[in-house]
């Protein structure tokens, strides 16, 4: 029998959304690896109540993504519909670069957590994982992309992106040349196209 979660008390409420605006602000600020210790003091609870709320990074790096994921996942919808599976895909790792640009060590830690079925940060990431690999499908399927492309290869190759641009005074410039670059290697080459 499965018992329904209790509502939060409010000043346990309070706590877990000023938890939640000092993380945002504190990640924004040092990035995904910020210490929690600080984000407790910042939000002048002790470590314990963070704990509570968030019991590992990963939880907290969820909870402050939510948003970023639900938009993801929908705009992710969309390019499912799309009738263009190259334009689709290719707008895709786009949105997707721009997303992975929003903090500092966000690449890199939704990287570490993939595949990871205790992590909440992987399974918020999920929906992410599902529409670039429909969305490789298609491609491939189409014959716009290199037959042997994995969606996991795609993957690694856009957070690899991030990852080395994060930190660039260019990074969204950077970024956008080398992802140009990418989706132009991840086209079949000219003789495969035509059937040879």
């Amino acid at each position: 029998m499965t018992t329904a979660a209790r509502p939060m008390r409010a000043d346990a409420r309070r706590n877990y959304e000023r938890l939640l605006a000092v993380a945002r602000d504190a990640i924004t600020e040092h990035g995904a690896e910020v210490s929690l210790d600080d984000i407790a003091r910042r939000a002048h609870v002790g470590p314990g109540t963070l704990y509570r709320h968030f019991p590992n990074r990963d939880a907290l790096l969820a909870a402050v993504l939510a948003d970023w994921a639900e938009e993801l996942r929908r705009q992710g919808d969309e390019l499912v519909a799309d009738p263009d599976p190259a334009g689709a895909l290719d707008r895709w790792l786009h949105l997707l670069l721009g997303h992975l640009g929003t903090y500092r060590g966000l690449a890199a830690a939704i990287l570490a957590s993939a595949g990871d079925d205790e992590s909440a940060l992987g399974h918020a990431c999920q929906p992410m994982h599902d529409t670039g690999r429909t969305l490789v499908d298609r491609a491939r399927t189409a014959g716009t992309v290199r037959s042997e492309l994995t969606a996991a290869d795609v993957h690694r190759m856009v957070h690899g992106i991030a990852l080395i641009t994060e930190n660039l005074p260019d990074r969204a410039a950077a970024a956008d040349r080398m992802l140009t670059v990418l989706v132009a290697g991840l086209r079949p080459p000219p003789d495969a196209a035509a059937g040879h």
